[in-house]
């Protein structure tokens, strides 16, 4: 009795045997939100502006244009709170008033003297972020006709971006009554908006939700997922992706090097877009889904801001979505290099040696400059099996570019007078601005390691963006028209601004849109 009470006790007390597949979870395995962001005003155009809606109106003169949907009395009183405010219209100048008229409201914003589609495009975005609370219809009028009207609704679609899928304690969604843009010839402007502009929006879009979004949402898997969906359906596009072990099988040490200290994989995303014969344009962008510095760590204020670290992928991406999407008639390939760089007792050491596709060998100095390592493995791989015609690469690279040039001009560096005029001019043409910044011979001598063929860094010696252009110029064909665009500190922005609310910026997507459709070889 006594024996069989003592194995009933022991039976009880039994540790049960462990699962035959231990499944291995990334985070918490609880998704943060399964939400989308809310829904955007859609962008209608007509010759005249509903009734009931909130009035935005263009101008570039103190007097209101002719033909804004004012009755007499109504622009009398406009006119007359516009001087009694002194408004000049300078660009983006705004002025906002209630009660004229049945309207909830009217907006009066400024074009300055110059009227380019710039100029309207944000215009219209200022007008969307200070309507943003606003549950009326909008019409806005005085952008002008046909393309400056599909200008506008860009500005607008730019501006009323939000990114709150996570904010789930805010009350009621925003409004999603229409905007209506106004002007005499809606047709036109209907076919500039489908034609090219639409898709503009949308892929900026994309690329600023990648880049708002947390490190534990994306990540390389994760990326290429979101991308695969963006692109779904679009004709004349290829997607193909290179796991670690392809990495491995082609000695890709540099990406995979960046990446051994995390449990997310890297990953080498190309993107085809052909909408034309010939060599493509390449473009490489940078794709670091979380930078902790790796054993080279950051300090911990403002590390957040690392999640925006994959913003050069995002925009490369996000201009091929932008041309597949508007069926342009160019020959494209997107590359993103994605890793993320951790500390874990796998990661990777100052000190080490690493080979690139090509066999070219760097030594590493800081763990915490691994942009340049992830781009470079994807420069060798996409000059080698697409034969492009001219290559721009792009990323948040370095804090010397930020001291340098803050946030009003992405560095530009490169080899080939063509290709970075060419980036030069879409920068100005879209507000995306480029400062060229030199490559001096004496930058080789002082990368020059005494055991591989390149230091990858120096430890504190500036000018560090110069020398980071350097390191990645060394890994690019000489005879390949070359540009190298660092746009660290362009990724984010801490206010708002006409075209860009708080937040992930979006910035490279229409530079590179641009670019690829004007640039002739």
């Amino acid at each position: 009795m006594r024996l069989l009470l003592a194995a009933t006790c022991l039976a009880a007390f039994a540790v049960p045997a462990a699962p035959a597949l231990a499944q291995t979870v990334f985070g918490s395995g609880v998704a943060a939100s399964s939400a989308r962001n809310s829904a955007e005003r859609p962008i209608v155009f007509a010759a005249t502006a509903p009734a009931d809606a909130a009035l935005v109106i263009l101008t570039a003169e103190q007097a209101l244009p002719a033909d804004a949907p004012l009755t007499s009395d109504e622009r009398r009183a406009v006119e007359q709170a516009l001087a009694s405010a002194g408004f000049a219209a300078k660009p983006n100048e705004t002025v906002a008033l209630r009660g004229i008229g049945a309207r909830p409201r009217i907006i009066v914003v400024g074009l300055g003297q110059d009227g380019t589609a710039k100029a309207v495009m944000e215009a219209a975005g200022k007008a969307a972020q200070d309507l943003r609370g606003e549950k009326a219809p909008v019409a806005l009028a005085g952008a002008g006709a046909g393309a400056r009207m599909a200008d506008a609704a860009l500005g607008y679609a730019l501006g009323q971006y939000r990114f709150d899928r996570y904010k789930v304690t805010t009350g009621s969604a925003p409004s999603t009554a229409p905007v209506t843009i106004v002007g005499s010839d809606a047709a036109a402007a209907q076919l500039a908006w489908s034609g090219r502009h639409a898709a503009t929006a949308e892929a900026v879009r994309f690329s600023r939700d990648l880049t708002n979004e947390p490190a534990s949402t994306i990540y390389p898997d994760s990326f290429i997922a979101r991308t695969r969906e963006a692109f779904a359906g679009v004709a004349g596009v290829s997607i193909e992706v290179l796991d670690e072990a392809a990495m491995r099988k082609l000695n890709m040490g540099s990406i995979l090097g960046v990446g051994q200290g995390s449990p997310r994989g890297s990953r080498l995303l190309l993107v085809t877009y052909k909408g034309s014969d010939g060599a493509p344009l390449a473009m490489v962008g940078k794709g670091i889904t979380f930078d902790s510095g790796g054993i080279s760590l950051k300090p911990g204020a403002g590390m957040w801001r690392m999640k925006g670290d994959m913003a050069g992928a995002a925009a490369v991406v996000g201009a091929t979505l932008s041309l597949a999407k508007s069926k342009a008639p160019v020959h494209v390939v997107a590359v993103a290099a994605l890793a993320e760089n951790m500390p874990d007792g796998n990661a990777q050491r100052p000190g080490d040696v690493v080979r690139t596709m090509s066999g070219k060998t760097a030594e590493i100095f800081s763990t915490d400059a691994e942009g340049r390592m992830v781009m470079v493995d994807g420069i060798e791989y996409v000059t080698a099996t697409r034969k492009p015609a001219a290559l721009v690469n792009i990323a948040t690279l370095t804090g010397a570019k930020v001291t340098a040039l803050g946030d009003e001009y992405a560095g530009l560096f490169g080899r080939g007078a063509g290709i970075l005029a060419a980036v030069e001019a879409a920068g100005e043409k879209t507000g995306e601005a480029v400062w060229r910044l030199p490559l001096h011979p004496n930058y080789a001598e002082e990368l020059k390691s005494d055991i591989a063929d390149i230091k990858h860094s120096t430890e504190g010696v500036p000018p560090g963006a110069g020398h980071a252009a350097h390191f990645v110029g060394f890994f690019v064909d000489p005879a390949l028209p070359w540009a190298h665009i660092d746009m660290a500190g362009n990724e984010m922005s801490d206010s708002a601004k006409p075209l860009t609310p708080k937040g992930a910026t979006g910035y490279g997507v229409r530079l590179l849109d641009e670019l690829v459709r004007s640039w002739k070889p």
